[in-house]
């Protein structure tokens, strides 16, 4: 627990604190946020052209200095396979987004990567993060929802839907954020359950992996060290979230960009999937899940039936096309996501209770 607070508090005071120097440094090289051309003429945020944005760095950044404070208390905290493959992964989806943002800023619109070249970076780390989660990390190649079922997908199983959850996840968190402090919003809430996971299985693995007869039973096959790196991961990124949103916030004065939401999502399905719990992410994630289906559903609608079901996608801009003040869209969506994490905790919690030997 101490270094989760280690963890969250100095990546909070990074990011809080030199956020306002990136935003300097960004407005000084003309880094501004360009609007998307294939919307409606009455969008409601042409108001933020210009605002600086590929403030991702400062999060990623802040990030990777909470998560080596927490390992300078022990010296018995050392850095896990695990944690190091998820800030891996962190750190890859962060470049393409910031290759991303780069190229849309200096063609002067909000297009950037092409569709083809975003998504075959994205295969690129997602391959390379799922053959050594495998073969490296060694984690279990099982469908779990709160935990292992008796399903194993097999080695190329497990990577083929790892690959696919992170293309969708990384664009899910891409869209979620549309909106000032929406996504960084729900990624303190994403970030807090999976703290609260990781340190779930970082307590009890002890107790099973320690106890011949419960051990055949047990359904985690994560290391205690493993667990609690992954635990200071999940603080270093609710600590590095809460501190940029605090510039965030309606009206924000910078932007994390696709540097930052491509980021956030690989945190959230790297922590799924190394913690075996890759089919709850759903759940945990919620606002993300409704936002991507929301595009979907739009999509197929004008496809297929020559008309939309939203005003505009992602929904977010629907409710602020029906009149919805722009704060308004964003307290009530945290307050959905809330009760989507509050609802993936109370679930794994739930099921883990249930096990022979565990004890509240």
């Amino acid at each position: 627990m101490i270094a989760l607070l280690l963890a969250s508090s100095a990546s909070f005071l990074v990011t809080v604190f030199a956020t306002p120097f990136v935003i300097r440094t960004l407005r000084a090289r003309g880094v501004g946020q360009q609007i998307r051309d294939d919307g409606p003429v009455a969008h409601p945020h042409v108001h933020k052209v210009g605002i600086p944005t590929m403030g991702g760095l400062a999060v990623v950044g802040g990030a990777l200095v909470g998560y080596g404070v927490a390992h300078l208390r022990r010296a018995e905290f050392k850095f896990s396979r695990s944690g190091i493959l998820l800030v891996s992964l962190i750190i890859g989806c962060m470049l393409i987004g910031f290759v991303d943002d780069y190229l849309g800023i200096t063609k002067q619109r909000n297009l950037g990567l092409r569709k083809r070249g975003k998504i075959i970076g994205q295969l690129v780390v997602g391959v390379a993060f799922a053959w050594l989660a495998v073969h490296w990390a060694g984690v279990s190649t099982h469908l779990s929802f709160t935990r292992e079922t008796s399903i194993d997908l097999h080695e190329w199983g497990w990577i083929a839907l790892a690959v696919w959850m992170i293309l969708a996840t990384t664009n899910a968190a891409n869209l979620t954020d549309g909106l000032d402090g929406l996504l960084a919003g729900t990624g303190i809430l994403v970030f807090g359950v999976y703290a609260v996971i990781a340190f779930t299985l970082f307590r009890h693995n002890g107790q099973f992996l320690g106890s011949d007869h419960l051990l055949h039973t047990y359904p985690y096959t994560l290391l205690p060290a493993h667990a609690l790196d992954l635990m200071a991961v999940s603080g270093a990124m609710l600590g590095a979230c809460t501190g940029f949103l605090w510039w965030n916030a309606a009206p924000a004065r910078i932007i994390m960009g696709d540097t930052g939401s491509m980021a956030i999502g690989a945190a959230f399905v790297g922590l799924a999937l190394l913690t075996n719990t890759q089919m709850l992410l759903p759940i945990i994630a919620g606002l993300c899940m409704v936002e991507t289906l929301s595009v979907i559903a739009q999509a197929i609608s004008f496809r297929c039936f020559g008309r939309r079901v939203l005003k505009m996608s992602p929904i977010h801009h629907h409710f602020e096309l029906l009149g919805w003040p722009e704060t308004t869209v964003i307290i009530r969506f945290w307050i959905f996501a809330g009760a989507c994490a509050a609802l993936g905790l109370g679930l794994f919690y739930a099921d883990f209770l249930r096990l022979p030997g565990v004890r509240d």
